[in-house]
Parts: structure tokens; C-alpha cells; sequence
């Protein structure tokens, strides 16, 4: 797009002044911009044009055209905010500096080096961040430009309209840049950028974000879909005619003012569908999908009740977002119906005003409220942009609050009632805690039970939509140190676990150190680590002392588990120890197993299959899958006879080997007091984390029992989840590896 042709698209409602500004801002970013060109060759200004194209479509102010004009003139050139409030006004340099990428990070110190001499943490200084020492500093500033266009929004929501709008021009333009970089951008947009313009409702925005990523994080899958989408075109387009005709002839018997269209099925749609459902493409029937777009709700219900009355609705899949809009105030009527071909037909009916809200999302109050009357559904929407954000201006760490994005606010979501009938929207997985956390941080601090419809449940119990919730608190105390272990399951949203490492931050420093470096050696005591050299652990870890490290853990800073991930990586540390168990696989334990036992077969998950006893397939062998009648699939190989003779070619599937997981004995044992079901508690345990359990031996004496079993397990961090499991078994006082011999 050029500057003329921005000019034709401009909103109908734009005054000369608006016009005179939009000129302004382009005249004034294409001096600014004057030989700079992107990774395409083209000048810089046709981005800067592009981005503020995307914005006219949206109906936006000349105020934030003007900002998307000259949202790069701060970051690329030698413009600064002050230049621009004095050319353009506060506003717009507010709007420019917000989408700004940081070109630096904020002052960094580790606290060795910031706490006072009393050993007390020096909380008031905005400036101050502890940042963990493992990250990449480019990935680091990445997240804090984030983090501070996600704070800006609060205040101002049109500065991450044009940040997606920016992102938006990136991502058609993403083929010229190198290829690790694209997968890079193309999987933060999948992870933030997609879900941001799905939580504000913009669904134009979200479907084209999410085919652009997908084609470069994916390139396989996406030229495999689109290419089968591409042969059946034509008899697509046939068949999708036939229906919209029929369908608007049902609307004329009725009388019903409407308009009926093809809804474009995206691609990305289509494989997370393949995914959800776990189904290769060929099996996908429900592509065709329509949009009717009627006058009022009455109609909505009316033309849903001869849809299904003409053809068989299919149970489960009907939603009434009109009645229960979802939480982005998303309105619609959802179904799926059996068409008279016999093929699956998937129709939306929303109204109107329905359909420009679900497109603009909260950019449609600029495109059709702006200067009207007073707009409910804008405010409301504002509302819940800054309550989410409320909460995330006290999460300092960059890395952190892109995490707490992704986990607790673009994540499914449930609904949960008080004891007073108040309805609490939540991340889906979280747990009494993360409750209690988001009703009051002292609630969450005195938290130790729950009730859910009246039945006392445990601490790690998710919540499920419907739910009524009761917290049971002391009347003193604090959190448990336990509650930040991933593997037990107690805290999944990331604002309780912030508020938890900011309650035991608050601690002395000597308490910090002493419970880190208690922690920590309880850890590799546990994992037969315990001769790992804590200094050198420290040093490798980016921090200058032990205590500074273990005081990181104490307030938990950084999770033993990312200590443990580290451990597992690090070839010098466990170097003996995998010689021996290597050489404990090879002549200690037999392997009575198949030799296919641990090889996947690609193309059938979650799919029963079992080996074909006729040809007998064996890893390496060309092979082919037949889905039977009840009994899942066999697997066969290519040129068995039986297969050569089936005529039924479209039971027929597509497989191929997986690749074998190695594993590794491990000798671990387990003390407890006696009581009915410990062995099954514990094996239980064991096979939910698809453990292999080899040997297994008791000794019970005085009401104790001693287990001795050897597992097989991937690595280190499999086998420390594992073990916190078991030690949290009711009866439980001890589980720990034992070195073989």
C-alpha cells in the first residue's frame, strides 16, 4: 500500500484536520525513515504506511493512524518522545513511545550487590530487578518491551491495537528475514500475539496472525493442509453454492432480512482440530462452515430452530455465546449439523451489530461509538483490561510477567462461584490457592483447606467450571515453601506463585540462605547427586557466590527444578553417573520387552494399535496402518499379502516409526508406615507418570515398610518429580535414589 492509496481508505468520518494530521505524521516518519530499508529491499516507510492501512480498516482515529505512522521513528532514527509531543502533541508521543521496543534494559544487580547492610532488600527502588542470570539478554529485552506495552495498555488500550496492527504487517512480511528468526517471531506471535487480539475480541486480527504463524512454525503441516484444501476447491465452491442457497431460501419462507456467506475455514483451525481431536487430515469432515448474519436475537433463534429441525444437529457441538458470551464478550450462535449430503455442516448465526463486534472486537466502539452515545460494552471491556493488568504491575521480572500473559490470562478459563454467589473467572487448571490468591493476598497467605460444594477437597484439586468454593484459613502464619514445587501441583497461576516468592522475598536474608541451601541439598541428596560441588553449581549458574544463589532459592527466585533441568543438560556433572548406568543397562537388568516396546507409531495417536501377526513388522520395515471394526488399528507391513488384498482402501492409513525413547535404570528406595493400599498407591503413581517399573521389593518390620525398586526413567528432572510424588503419599517419610551395587 502507498500513501495515496491510505489516503482513498481513510474512515468517511475523518475531517480536513484529520486528514491534514495523517499527512503531517507521513511527511514527518518518511524524512525520519529517508534510506533506511527493510529485510525486503522496499523502503522502511512502507511498513510504517502498511501498519496505518490496517489501522483505517479497523475505522481508528486520526490520532492513532498518526501514532502507527511514526511508531518506529523513536526505535530506528534519531527522533525522540520529546520531538514528537512537541510536533504532534502528548497523545500520540504516549501512543509512539508505548509500542517503542526497549534498546536497553533497566539497571540490573544481583542481590549480593543491593541489599543494605542490615541484609534487607532495597523494594522501594523501581529501578532494581533481580533477573534471572540463565536468560538471553536479547530474548530478556524481548519480554521487557512487553511487559512495558502491556502496562501501557492498561492505561491506554489503543497502544496494543497498534501493536498488533505492526505485528500484523511483520508477519505478511515475514519471508525475508532468515529462517530461525522466523520460527522465532512466528511462535511468540502463536503464544502472545494471537491469544492478545482473541482475549480483546479482534477476530479478524487473531485468525490472519495465527495462518501467518502457522505457515512458518509449521511449514510442513501448512503446505500438506493447504494443498488438500487447494484440490477440492472447485467442488468446495459447488457444494458451498447449494448451500447458501438452500439456507437462504429458508430465510425468505420466514421472511427473515438476512445475508448468508461461506465462512473461510482457517487452516490453523483445521490442525489445532487435528490436534484436539487427534485425527490426520484425511479424517477432518467438518470444513465447510456458513456466517448468517441477521436483523435482532428473535431471528437468531428462529432460523437455529429450522436448522435443526430440517437437518440432524450433532450432539455436543452446539454453543449459545449469545446468551453466555465468553469472556471477551464474544456473541454468537454455534452448531454443527448432518447436511443432506451426509457430510458435516458448521453454521454461525450472530446479529449485525454481533458480527462488527466479534471482527473489531474492541476496536469496533472507535468504529461506530466514538463521540456518541455512552458505549457499556467498551467500559466493561476496559474494565477487565485493567483488573488484569492490576495485579501485574507488582511482577518486576520480565520473563515472569510474559509467562503470567500466557498462563493466566490467554489460557481456557473456568468459572467458579463464592459462597455468595459471586462468579470468579480463572485460568483453567488452577487450584483452592490460586483462588484464594486471586480473592485477597492475606486469604491466599492463611490458606490450608478447601471446600468445593461442601466437600472438603485437597489443596491440589482444579477447579472446574460451576464450581462453589469455600477457603478454610488459620487465623496466622504464611505459605508453605512447598506450595512453589511444580510437581505437586498446589499453585498453577502464575500471579499466586509471584505472590508467594514475594511474601518469603520479604524474609531475612539468613533465613533465605538457610532454606535455599536446606532445599537444594535435600534435592541431590534425594537424586544421588549429593557430591555436586555447590560453589562450582553456583558459578555456572551466573551467580558470583553460593549464599546469593542460595538465597535466589530461598525466596524462589529461581526453582530447584530449573537447578535440576541444568544438572541434566550438564554432560560433567553426571558423567560418571551415566557410565555406571549405562553399564548397569547393558549387564545388570534384563530386557525381556519387545524390541519395538518403546517405539511410537506417528499418525495414530491416541489410537489402540497392536503389531500384525501375519507379517510381523519390525521396526525399520515400510509399514501401513488398517483401522478395524472396534479394535483400533494393526499395523502391517506395506507389501504383507492381506494388505495387498484388502479392498477397502480408505481403512487404510498413513504410519510410519517413531523414534525410540532411551531410559535408564534406577535404583531407588521408599520408607513408610504400613496401611491398606500403599502398594497400589504408589504404583499407581508410578504408571501416571509413564514410568517403567522393573523389580520391586518389600521389607516390612515394626509396622515400617522399605521398598526397593529399580525404575526406568529419561532423565534426571523425570526422575525428581517422581520421587516429590511418592514422598507426598499419605504414610510416606522418605523416597530416594540409591546408587546401583
Amino acid at each position: 500500500m502507498n500513501f495515496e492509496t491510505l489516503l482513498k481508505n481513510l474512515p468517511d468520518k475523518y475531517t480536513n484536520a484529520d486528514i491534514e494530521l495523517v499527512k503531517k505524521a507521513y511527511a514527518f516518519s518518511e524524512e525520519a525513515h529517508r534510506g533506511i530499508t527493510r529485510a525486503s529491499g522496499e523502503p522502511y516507510i512502507t511498513h510504517c504506511v502498511a501498519v496505518a492501512g490496517i489501522l483505517a480498516e479497523m475505522q481508528m482515529s486520526s490520532e492513532v493512524l498518526a501514532a502507527g505512522l511514526l511508531h518506529d521513528t523513536v526505535e530506528d532514527t534519531s527522533v525522540t518522545v520529546e520531538m514528537l509531543e512537541e510536533q504532534f502533541g502528548e497523545t500520540i508521543a504516549k501512543l509512539v513511545n508505548a509500542v517503542t521496543k526497549l534498546d536497553h534494559l533497566p539497571r540490573v544487580s544481583r542481590i549480593d550487590t543491593e541489599h543494605s547492610h542490615d541484609g534487607s532488600f532495597d523494594e522501594d527502588d523501581d529501578e532494581v530487578r533481580t533477573l534471572h542470570p540463565l536468560r538471553n539478554r536479547r530474548e530478556e529485552l524481548a519480554k521487557e518491551t512487553l511487559r512495558k506495552t502491556f502496562l501501557a495498555m492498561s492505561e491506554d488500550v489503543r497502544v496494543v491495537i497498534i501493536k498488533l496492527a505492526d505485528r500484523l504487517h511483520n508477519m505478511r512480511t515475514l519471508g525475508y528475514v532468515p529462517e530461525e528468526k522466523r520460527k522465532r517471531i512466528a511462535k511468540q506471535t502463536l503464544e502472545i500475539f494471537a491469544p492478545l487480539a482473541s482475549r480483546l475480541g479482534i477476530w479478524q486480527v487473531k485468525w490472519e496472525l495465527e495462518d501467518l504463524a502457522f505457515r512458518y512454525s509449521e511449514p510442513k503441516e501448512y503446505k500438506r493442509i493447504a494443498a488438500y484444501l487447494d484440490e477440492r476447491r472447485s467442488e468446495r465452491e459447488t457444494e458451498m453454492a447449494r448451500i447458501i442457497n438452500d439456507l437462504e431460501t429458508m430465510l425468505k419462507s420466514q421472511h427473515i432480512e438476512g445475508k448468508v456467506s461461506g465462512r473461510p475455514k482457517h487452516l490453523y483451525s483445521i490442525f489445532m482440530k487435528m490436534q484436539r481431536k487427534e485425527l490426520p487430515f484425511e479424517m477432518i469432515r467438518d470444513i465447510r462452515a456458513v456466517r448468517i448474519i441477521v436483523d435482532d436475537i428473535p431471528s437468531c433463534y428462529t432460523i437455529l430452530g429450522m436448522i435443526h429441525t430440517k437437518w440432524r444437529p450433532i450432539p455436543g457441538e452446539f454453543d449459545d455465546y449469545i446468551a453466555a458470551p465468553k469472556d471477551n464478550f464474544y456473541q454468537s450462535l454455534h452448531t454443527a449439523v448432518i447436511y443432506s449430503d451426509g457430510k458435516t455442516l458448521e453454521v454461525q448465526i450472530r446479529t449485525n451489530e454481533m458480527h462488527q463486534k466479534a471482527e473489531y472486537g474492541i476496536a469496533a466502539h472507535w468504529r461506530y461509538k466514538e463521540g456518541s452515545q455512552r458505549d457499556i460494552d467498551y467500559e466493561r471491556r476496559v474494565v477487565w483490561l485493567r483488573q488484569m493488568m492490576e495485579w501485574m504491575q507488582d511482577v518486576e521480572d520480565a520473563s515472569e510477567f510474559v509467562d503470567s500473559m500466557k498462563s493466566d490470562v490467554f489460557s481456557d478459563r473456568v468459572y467458579v462461584f463464592t459462597p455468595q454467589g459471586d462468579v470468579i473467572d480463572m485460568p483453567a487448571g488452577s487450584t483452592p490457592i490460586d483462588f484464594a490468591y486471586h480473592v485477597h493476598t492475606s486469604i491466599g497467605n492463611r490458606c490450608r483447606g478447601a471446600k468445593i460444594n461442601g466437600k472438603l477437597v485437597p489443596l491440589s484439586y482444579q477447579l472446574k467450571t460451576g464450581d462453589q468454593i469455600e477457603i478454610l484459613t488459620a487465623k496466622r502464619g504464611g505459605p508453605s515453601r512447598d506450595w512453589l514445587n511444580p510437581n505437586l501441583g498446589l499453585l498453577n497461576s502464575q500471579r499466586a506463585r509471584a505472590k508467594v516468592r514475594r511474601y518469603f522475598k520479604k524474609q531475612d536474608l539468613v533465613q533465605n540462605i538457610a532454606h535455599g541451601r536446606a532445599l537444594l541439598e535435600k534435592e541431590l541428596k534425594r537424586l544421588g547427586l549429593a557430591e555436586t560441588n555447590l560453589e562450582n553449581l553456583a558459578r555456572e549458574l551466573d551467580f558470583k557466590t553460593a549464599d546469593t544463589f542460595f538465597a535466589a532459592i530461598g525466596f524462589g527466585e529461581i526453582p530447584i527444578s530449573k537447578i535440576i533441568n541444568h544438572l541434566n543438560l550438564d554432560q560433567e556433572t553426571v558423567s560418571e553417573d551415566q557410565e555406571i548406568l549405562d553399564a548397569y543397562a547393558d549387564k545388570t537388568i534384563p530386557d525381556d520387552s519387545p524390541k519395538d516396546s518403546n517405539i511410537s507409531i506417528l499418525g495414530l495417536k491416541g489410537l489402540m494399535s497392536s503389531m500384525a501377526k501375519c507379517c510381523n513388522p519390525a521396526p525399520g520395515d515400510p509399514i501401513v496402518g488398517y483401522i478395524t471394526r472396534g479394535r483400533g488399528a494393526t499395523i502391517h507391513r506395506s507389501d504383507c499379502p492381506n494388505v495387498l488384498r484388502i479392498r477397502d482402501r480408505e481403512r487404510l492409513v498413513n504410519v510410519s516409526w517413531g523414534t525410540a525413547e532411551t531410559t535408564y535404570p534406577v535404583n531407588i528406595e521408599i520408607k513408610a508406615y504400613d496401611r491398606d493400599g500403599l502398594v497400589k498407591d504408589i504404583t499407581t503413581v508410578i504408571a501416571e507418570e509413564g514410568i517403567s517399573l522393573s523389580t520391586i521389593n518389600l521389607d516390612i518390620a515394626r509396622n515400617q515398610v522399605l521398598f526397593k525398586m529399580t525404575i526406568k526413567v529419561k532423565n534426571i528432572s523425570e526422575l525428581s518429580k517422581l520421587l516429590n510424588r511418592i514422598e507426598n503419599l499419605p504414610n510416606v517419610m522418605d523416597a530416594k535414589r540409591v546408587k546401583p551395587g
